[in-house]
């Protein structure tokens, strides 16, 4: 199950490469959008460095419920962007919405652990 909660980390990673890039082509000639667009790219990679974090600390109880809250929180605006674009199943709403599900679940598994410290 590691490497699952591995890939789904670097995935989140990965996408945020993938609309970084798209903001850019999107928002080019408008700075306070690519702004704002480049500051939800920066938090995507700011989670996914969290859970590849907590992936090789599976002792750290405070990182897992962190993490576990920040991806409450992504699960939550990939379904408000979905509900925006009025597409939930839109690539871009359900890919985060799966990704922020799947590694809330590897936190709050080890959040709840019995590891010792």
């Amino acid at each position: 199950m590691k490497t699952v909660d591995r890939i789904f980390g670097w995935l989140l990673l990965l996408g945020g490469f993938g609309h970084g890039l798209g903001s850019l082509q999107a928002y080019g000639h408008k700075p306070e959008l690519l702004l704002w667009a480049e500051c939800t790219t920066l938090a995507g990679w700011l989670l996914a460095a969290l859970n590849l974090l907590r992936v090789g600390r599976p002792a750290d109880r405070t990182l897992a419920w962190v993490s576990f809250a920040g991806c409450l929180g992504w699960a939550i605006m990939a379904v408000a962007f979905g509900r925006l674009i009025e597409n939930m199943l839109d690539f871009r709403a359900l890919i985060n919405l799966i990704l922020a599900l799947g590694l809330a679940g590897f936190s709050l598994r080890t959040a709840i652990s019995r590891v010792p410290a």
